[in-house]
């Protein structure tokens, strides 16, 4: 009989890939749109599209490490904690633990076998999971999430850059548009297949702020264009 595989395992690095992808394509597009509109050359598109490409990979890098890494730095501060509260006290700890499953509905005497029988076999582990809610699934993972987070704003950036090289400078700003909401209406999808989630919900809500942040970009860099 195969094991069971759950989607929540998958939970660590596809929030970190769908996050940088959508960003990478968000991010680019709106910035071509916005410098496309105020009537620059396609090569000053380009160049101001891979300076937004290289910054934003960097930052998303750096934004994932700092935020994943505080994350981590708080799970092994508890866990050290909680490791001092078992050596210490641990019949109280023991207790506390019992207490977790009585309100999940074991009557006392059982919840305090069970949770006995846990620390016997690994207190930590049991307190991690049941009290803090700390597990192999959802432990921080920093490296993971910098490299997912940094790679796919990468190849979503790709995207609408491609399109500037390939299509003529009068229709850049409708091309690098649609082609940007085709791209994040296929993340969403993706996002949605990999998650077990509804397609059509994952694709309409990256499109409409992918729909917004462009519109945005190109109606301020039509205004600052004219006045320059």
């Amino acid at each position: 009989m195969l094991p069971e595989r759950h989607l929540i395992e998958r939970v660590g690095w596809l929030r970190a890939a769908v996050l940088g992808a959508n960003d990478g394509i968000v991010s680019t597009a709106s910035l071509i749109v916005g410098v496309a509109a105020a009537a620059t050359t396609a090569r000053e598109v380009l160049l101001a599209g891979i300076a937004g490409l290289v910054a934003g990979a960097i930052s998303m890098a750096a934004g994932e490490y700092v935020s994943v890494s505080s994350q981590s730095d708080t799970e092994k501060a508890d866990l050290s904690r909680e490791r001092q509260e078992l050596a210490n006290n641990p019949e109280f700890e023991r207790e506390e633990l019992a207490a977790i499953y009585i309100k999940r509905g074991l009557d006392h005497d059982f919840a305090m076998k069970v949770a006995g029988q846990l620390m016997a076999h690994d207190a930590i582990d049991a307190h991690a999971r049941d009290e803090l809610g700390i597990s192999a699934i959802s432990t921080a993972r920093p490296l993971q999430a910098v490299f997912t987070s940094a790679a796919t704003f990468a190849v979503g950036a790709a995207l609408p850059l491609l399109t500037v090289v390939l299509v003529p400078s009068r229709l850049l700003i409708p091309i690098v548009s649609l082609v940007s909401l085709l791209c994040l209406a296929a993340l969403g999808a993706i996002g949605a297949y990999v998650g077990g989630s509804s397609a059509a919900t994952g694709i309409a809500r990256v499109t409409f702020w992918g729909a917004i942040a462009m519109g945005v970009t190109a109606v301020i860099g039509k205004l600052f264009g004219t006045v320059v």
